[in-house]
């Protein structure tokens, strides 16, 4: 009986072992939710940009507008007979900065 009494202690100590330190432990459990959240979190953010990209691909495949917008912002273009402004902060002048003059 006492045998009995050392494998099943033994046995219990085994398995409780496995279950808070080894594969699928409540460890590694606690881990992956936590990983689970992150992910989640970034697959959310990376969802508004792909929304904000469709609604981009709409508006330059819907309308015109949208294309000249395009150029206008990321390729500095303009207009036939418009008058472009560059308007500074006076902390740049010709090209260098007034720290740079003697």
């Amino acid at each position: 009986m006492r045998w009995l009494t050392v494998i099943l202690i033994v046995a219990l100590i085994l398995l409780q072992t496995r279950l808070w330190f080894g594969e699928g432990s409540l460890f590694e459990y606690s881990k992956l939710e936590k990983k689970l959240e992150l992910q989640k979190e970034h697959n959310e953010i990376l969802e508004s940009r792909n929304q904000l990209m469709v609604k981009d691909i709409q508006n330059l495949k819907n309308d015109g507008n949208g294309i000249e917008e395009s150029a206008r912002k990321e390729l500095g273009m303009i207009k036939e007979g418009e008058t472009f402004y560059l308007v500074t902060d006076g902390a740049t002048v010709n090209g260098a900065s007034e720290s740079s003059k003697p």
